[in-house]
Parts: structure tokens; sequence; C-alpha cells
């Protein structure tokens, strides 16, 4: 029987089971934040006391070059910083599964192998959905205001593949870290990854070589382009990947995600073994 028949025993074939399975992992996901809505507002709760401290109590002594309201630069910037944070959840998540043996329920029982990783990543992008929504009206509350049409919804859309590409690196993490006290110090990989980039401060305005790497750094790119399709100050640089920001925003999420998609997989299915 073909992968792809979808005729099989009782007109059910591979694929289909192989949808159901993913969607019962993502109902799975779901049901567990409706019954603990905390944690979103814990994900939540950083970025936004990150804009109210930067924003209110250090925007005044900021400056954005080219010009331009620092609290308008700082905002596509934070809502970058929380899609980054995001494989930090997701590595916590899979880590807590894998120590309480429900990654190995499920592998006992015969579903499809991918509905695991895959539902965990149907699961983490709608709830990186419902973050941005409501990261993006407390910012609309704080006086934000970006530009409307297609160049909105595009920056939306760069968000979540930035979000896609981390996915992997937290399921990849997840399965390596024994348990979920250490995939909480992972916050002390992310914090450094976020703060030498352009999220808060414009690359140019950091010493020279660091400025460079923060230039390089994938979350940049994003926080860039991001900020260029709202329509707010950019504060970009002379450098290459400063001027193509648009362009890398779109590679950087593929190369990610052809490193750590491998992995992630790789790293499944030894599990057994």
């Amino acid at each position: 029987m073909s992968a792809f028949d979808l005729t099989g025993p009782a007109g059910r074939g591979r694929v289909y089971w192989a949808l159901a399975d993913c969607w019962n992992v993502v109902r799975r996901g779901l049901t567990h934040y409706q019954r603990q809505p905390v944690n979103i507002a814990w994900q939540l709760g950083f970025p936004i006391l990150s804009v109210l401290l930067y924003g209110y109590v250090f925007g005044s002594a900021m400056r954005v070059p080219g010009g331009g309201d620092y609290q308008d630069f700082l905002m596509p910037g934070t809502f970058v910083m929380t899609m980054a944070f995001g494989f930090i959840n997701t590595a916590t998540v899979v880590v807590y599964d894998s120590t309480k043996g429900v990654i190995d329920r499920f592998r006992s029982m015969p579903m499809a192998s991918s509905a695991v990783v895959a539902g965990r990543g149907v699961t983490d992008l709608i709830v990186a959905c419902a973050e941005l929504a409501i990261l993006m009206l407390t910012a609309l509350v704080m006086g934000w205001r970006p530009d409307g049409g297609w160049e909105f919804v595009a920056a939306f859309g760069l968000l979540l593949w930035l979000r896609f590409a981390l996915i992997w690196l937290g399921v990849w993490l997840g399965l390596l870290v024994p348990n979920p006290e250490a995939a909480g110090g992972l916050f002390a990989v992310a914090f450094p990854l976020t703060m030498i980039s352009s999220i808060f401060v414009a690359p140019q305005l950091m010493p020279d070589w660091l400025g460079r790497v923060a230039a390089w750094n994938p979350i940049s790119s994003t926080a860039a382009a991001t900020r260029e399709l709202f329509g707010t100050p950019v504060g970009g640089g002379d450098s290459w990947v400063e001027q193509h920001a648009l362009l890398m925003a779109g590679v950087w999420p593929v190369i990610l995600t052809a490193v750590f998609l491998p992995l992630a997989v790789r790293r499944f299915r030894r599990l057994s073994r």
C-alpha cells in the first residue's frame, strides 16, 4: 500500500491516521493550556515586563539611529523576543513528557511516529499566535501604531516563521536534557542570545566587534524585517545582512530548520535504543 494511499482498510489509510494522531497530540497540548492558562500568562510576563522597563524606565535614555521613537523601535523587537524564548517552553514540555513516560506510551501505541513531533510543533504555533495577539494588544494600549495592510500580515508571518524554526531546536534540546529543571536552565542560553541582537539596541550603537555579531544574529534579521514591515524605526546599519533583513528573515529559519529538524527526528528515533 502506498504511503499516500487514503483508501486503505475501512477506507482510511496511513495519511488519514497520521493526521488524526497529530490532531490528538495537538488537542492534548491545547487542553493543558486550557486547564492551566497561567502557563501562557507566565510566558508573556517577561516580554511585557521588558516593554515596561525598557520603554518607560530606560526609553528616555535610548536613541534610535536615524531618528524615531524608541518605543516604536522596541515593540517589534519584543515580539521577536517572545518567539525566540518560545523554544524554552517547547523544551520544557518535551522533557516533561519524556521523563514522565508520556512519549514512551505514545511510542508503544499504534500511532504514527511523526505525530508526536508534528503535534508538538502545531500546538506551539497555535500558542504562539495567541501570545502574539495578546502582546500586540498590549502594545496598542501603550500607544504603538503599526502600518496596516499586507505588511502587517507579512510581519506576523515572519514572526511565526522564526518560531516554527526554533520549535525544532526546543524539541531537540528537550530530548537531550535530563529533567525539566535542566530545561529551565536554558534561559541562561536564550538571554544572551536575545540581548546580543537588535531587539533592544541597534547593532551600530554597540562596540564594533559586538555589533557585527549582533547584526548576524538570526533574531536581528527578523527584528529588522518586522520593523520595516510594521513601518516603525528600523535603525539599520550598513552591513550586507542589515541591508537585506527581509531576505535573511526568510533564510535564517530555513537554515535553522534544516539543522535542528533532522537532529530532533534522529534523537527521537534513538529513544528506544
